[in-house]
This record gives structure tokens, C-alpha cells and sequence, in this order.
């Protein structure tokens, strides 16, 4: 009989390469914290043994509440490497979405920040299950011991064994669960197992590795992530991060001007984010100042407009787009930057959503799930195939089936595919404006108003009319003065070239303060439809 080790893809199996190639390689938690890889390796048994100690055991769910820090990444590690589910709460949630999750995931165990206390307070006693709290401190501002909680994180890890002894089963264990942003209904849950994440580990660093010039991921970078651990695993990167053994850095709480510093003093090479985090930061007083030449950021969550992806490359900074779905681990394409050539060239390839990346079969059908030509032009909604997508929504079959109808995941996206077999996506079929029988692009409408001087930022949404159904508007954050009249002439322009339809010409645009947005950062269009259709309802 073979002695052969089968070798399943279990996440504790990442950890392998770093700790014999990088042993002594930084992790960085904000000005607060540094250590090693090795010692990174010792605090995941550490913590796994204190859990177990408190009743943690194979199939049990443990959620985190915490801001992006090493303590989430050890969790990334330590709970499905136990056999237990990480639950990545999402805090921005309001407090009654968030019991919903936990009640639904059935939270055996919640790592609290000291932070999301008075959150907690407010929700504790309505949780269904009986559960095991853990306090996650800071030790310059340590509170008390709530009398509920079962004790404070690094306490517990001082009590834990750094040798704790991971078990091997199954790699389609589930590893990690966690609930999707929908603005409709109750959150969605979404799992993956150890098999998933691992190839999805893989299939990003694959697709990432070969990009051209300084635009790739690899092992000579410095990785800090602007997207929050709780958003899709941190987009799967803190997972690539580690197995390529590289400097991480984990900034906590997000505040403008400390993480613009952690990038200029930590020589932070490579992020990711959506683009409102990036808008913020690219108005922070005197980033013009700072070297961002070595910067580069992964833009998703929502398209990357044009105006923006010029005012980084402005700074030196190298910016693109990537294109992913919570329900597809997430990572699906990446922007082909073989595209590059002119200035306008570079920043329409760097926004256009892209290349898929190796082992992700994309197809774009008609509503009788047939192809369409891969002819740049026609368009259907884009579904999609990967080892790393998710098998279904949790306890909701009825949602599972239509996610797969067909065999095919649905993304909900309109889009097309190029000779070249790169994606572009128009628009979400949610938000496509459907007026007089054409139908507008409001991500094509975004990308011109966004390269006006003076917009900082903009939505465009469709509002209800009697005679053509639907009309588009626009809402237009300024950065300095802009009229009007000015941003319809743009488009005027963009109508005579024949680039857009004489239909795309807004009837209305409002100059707002901020746009709405969703709990991670991206364009809540829902919210702003149901906020400007109300006096709208009337002939055109």
C-alpha cells in the first residue's frame, strides 16, 4: 500500500512556503505592533489552543467584530484551520442586520472590539444561541472585563499552546461564512470551504503575477489592504499575501491621513480598494506631496471611472480595475494591461473590468441562456464558472437555484466580450436606465461626467416618466465649480461622436454633497432612486 500523502487544499497548507521562505518577514498592525512570520505562526496555535480550551471544536462557528488588523488575520488562519467557521461580521451593518446574521449563522463565539461594545450592548440579549464572548483590546486603552465576556484576546493566547496541533479532514470543509450587502431583504449568507479558498489563493496570484510593468502582485511588494477583512475575506488577498511571504501591513480603522502615512512610512506597493475609499484619499490636504510613484491599487466593488483613474496616475500612483462578485470568492478578471499605449489609452484599458484570470470560465447569454458573439458589441448578462464560487446562498435554496440556473452562477451584470476574450461590463441589470426602448449605460454616463475638471464624483441613476419610462439623471459631487451646462455639453460631445445615445442626455442633474452608499463603500443607486423618484413620476 502507498504511502503517499494526499496533501488536501487546507488553508494551514498556505502557510507552509512563507514560514520556510520568509520566516523573518514583517506583519505590521498600524504604529501599534510588528513581528514575524514565525511569531505569526506561533499566535495562530496559540489562539487556537485558548479557543479550544473555551469550547471551540470542528463544525462550531466563531465570528470576529474587529477592524483590519493582525489579530483578524491570525483568526483568517487559526478558526478554519481548527475546523470551526470564521463568520466575518460586517459592523457597518445596523445593529438589527447584524444579530440577523448572527442568529443565522449560529455564532457558537464572537471576538469583540473594544470599539463595537456599545454596538453589542445594543443587540446581546435578542441573540437566539447561547454565546461565548472574547474581548479584542488595545493594550494602550485596555476597558475592563465585561462580566459576559469569557476573556481579552492576548490573554488568552499567553494561556494557549503555540504548538496546538491542527487536524486534517476534508477540504471541502467549510472554512468561512459571511452576508452579502443587498438592498433588498435580509442579507444574504455566503461559504466557502478550505478547497475553495486555497484555489482561489492560487488562481489570484496566477493572474496577478503576470501582469506587465509594475502592475502585478508578487513577493517583492508590500501589501496593505483599504478594503474592509470583513468585504469577501478582504478580496481573498491577505490569504495571497501570506502564501507569498510578503511585508503586510493592517492599518485598523480607517482614517485618510494615517493610512496615506502608513503607505509613505511603511513603503506599502500594493492595495486594493473601492473607489469612494480611493476618492477619499486622493482629496487628502497635501497628498500631492507624497511619493505614490511605487503605489499600486487594485480598484473593485464598483467600475472604476475614468476622471478617477487619471487623477491617480496624475500622482504616479499605477491604478486598475479588477472584477469580482461576493458570491465568486471574489476575484474573476483583472484589466489587461497589455492594452496600455497612449495616455487615453492606458487609463480606458486600466478601467475597462478585464481579463478572467486562470480557471474562470466567463460567458455572456441572452435570457434563454444562449451565447452570445464574443464580438465587443453584444451584449447579455455575464455568468460565470470557477472552483471558487460559491455553492449557494445558506438555508436558502430557493436563492441558490436561481444563482446557478442554467449551470452557470449569474452575476447580475450586463456586459460583453471582446475578440480578445476580455470582459467589459456595462452596467448591473438593476441599474441600466431603460428609456424609449434604448437602453443607457449609466457606468458609460459616470465615465464622462467623471473626467470633467470639477466632478469628484457622480451617479447616475434612471427616474420614472409617463411618456418614456424611465429618464436618466445624474448626481454630481463637485470638487471645485462646475455648471450644469457644462457637464451636458460633455456629453453633447461624446452624443455627436456617435459614443452614446442622444437618449444618454440627463434631464436633470443635482449638485449633492456625498452620494449614498452601501455599507462597503460602494453607490447605493436603490436608495438615490427611491430618494429622487418620488416628485418625479410626471410627462417628458
Amino acid at each position: 500500500m502507498s504511502a503517499a500523502y494526499d496533501y488536501p487544499l487546507l488553508i494551514k497548507n498556505l502557510l507552509h512556503t512563507p514560514l520556510q521562505s520568509a520566516p523573518d518577514q514583517e506583519i505590521v498592525y498600524a504604529d501599534i505592533s510588528r513581528y514575524t512570520y514565525r511569531t505569526f505562526a506561533d499566535r495562530i496555535g496559540s489562539l487556537a489552543s485558548a479557543l479550544s480550551q473555551l469550547g471551540v471544536k470542528q463544525g462550531d462557528t466563531v465570528a470576529v467584530m474587529d477592524w483590519d488588523s493582525h489579530r483578524y488575520l491570525e483568526c483568517f488562519f487559526a478558526v478554519p484551520m481548527m475546523g470551526a467557521v470564521l463568520h466575518t461580521i460586517n459592523i457597518r451593518l445596523s445593529p438589527d442586520q447584524i444579530l440577523y446574521t448572527i442568529d443565522h449563522a449560529e455564532d457558537d463565539m464572537i471576538l469583540v472590539h473594544q470599539d463595537f461594545l456599545p454596538l453589542l450592548a445594543k443587540i446581546a440579549n435578542r441573540i437566539r444561541r447561547a454565546v461565548t464572548f472574547v474581548l479584542l483590546a488595545e493594550e494602550s486603552s485596555m476597558p475592563e472585563l465585561p462580566e459576559n465576556f469569557s476573556g481579552e484576546y492576548e490573554s488568552l493566547l499567553r494561556t494557549g499552546d503555540p504548538e496546538f496541533e491542527f487536524p486534517e479532514f476534508d477540504e471541502h470543509t467549510q472554512a468561512t461564512c459571511f452576508y452579502t450587502t443587498g438592498t433588498t431583504g435580509d442579507p444574504k449568507g455566503v461559504s466557502y470551504s478550505h478547497r475553495q479558498l486555497v484555489l482561489h489563493t492560487l488562481g489570484t496570484i496566477s493572474g496577478f503575477a503576470p501582469i506587465p510593468g509594475d502592475g502585478g502582485f508578487n513577493k517583492g511588494d508590500v501589501y496593505m489592504p483599504i478594503t474592509p477583512m470583513f468585504h469577501v475575506h478582504g478580496w481573498g488577498f491577505p490569504y495571497v499575501a501570506t502564501l507569498l511571504g510578503v511585508k503586510q501591513v493592517y492599518p485598523g480603522q480607517y482614517d485618510p491621513a494615517k493610512l496615506l502615512n502608513l503607505i509613505v512610512g511603511e513603503g506599502v506597493t500594493f492595495s486594493h480598494c473601492v473607489p469612494t475609499i480611493l476618492t477619499m484619499l486622493l482629496n487628502v490636504e497635501g497628498v500631492a506631496s507624497m511619493d505614490l510613484s511605487r503605489w499600486k491599487v487594485i480598484i473593485g466593488g464598483s467600475a472604476l471611472p475614468q476622471g478617477l483613474a487619471k487623477m491617480a496616475l496624475d500622482l504616479g500612483m499605477q491604478v486598475y480595475a479588477a472584477y469580482g462578485l461576493s458570491e465568486t470568492c471574489p476575484v474573476l478578471t483583472v484589466a489587461d494591461l497589455r492594452l496600455t499605449g497612449s495616455d487615453s489609452d492606458s487609463v480606458a484599458a486600466r478601467c475597462k473590468t478585464g481579463q478572467p484570470v486562470p480557471m474562470v470560465e466567463l460567458r455572456i447569454v441572452d435570457q434563454q441562456m444562449n451565447e452570445v458573439p464574443h464580438d465587443g458589441q453584444s451584449t447579455g448578462e455575464v455568468v460565470a464558472r470557477s472552483p471558487w464560487l460559491t455553492r449557494g446562498y445558506i438555508k436558502n435554496p430557493q436563492a441558490s437555484q436561481e444563482l446557478w440556473r442554467g449551470g452557470y452562477l449569474h452575476t447580475g451584470d450586463i456586459g460583453y466580450i471582446e475578440p480578445s476574450g476580455s470582459l467589459q461590463i456595462t452596467d448591473r441589470i438593476k441599474d441600466v436606465i431603460k428609456s424609449g426602448g434604448e437602453w443607457i449605460s449609466s457606468l458609460q454616463l459616470e465615465n464622462i461626467v467623471s473626467a470633467c475638471e470639477g466632478v469628484n464624483e457622480v451617479a447616475a441613476i434612471g427616474i420614472p416618466d409617463q411618456r418614456w419610462g424611465e429618464r436618466p439623471m445624474l448626481l454630481v459631487v463637485r470638487s471645485s465649480e462646475i455648471t450644469a451646462e457644462e457637464i451636458i455639453l460633455a456629453i453633447s460631445v461624446e452624443v455627436e461622436k456617435g459614443r452614446l445615445s442622444k437618449w444618454a442626455t440627463p434631464d436633470r442633474i443635482e449638485f449633492v454633497e456625498q452620494l449614498d452608499k452601501t455599507s462597503v463603500g460602494k453607490l447605493d443607486k436603490k436608495l438615490m432612486r427611491a430618494r429622487y423618484a418620488v416628485s418625479d413620476v410626471q410627462g417628458g
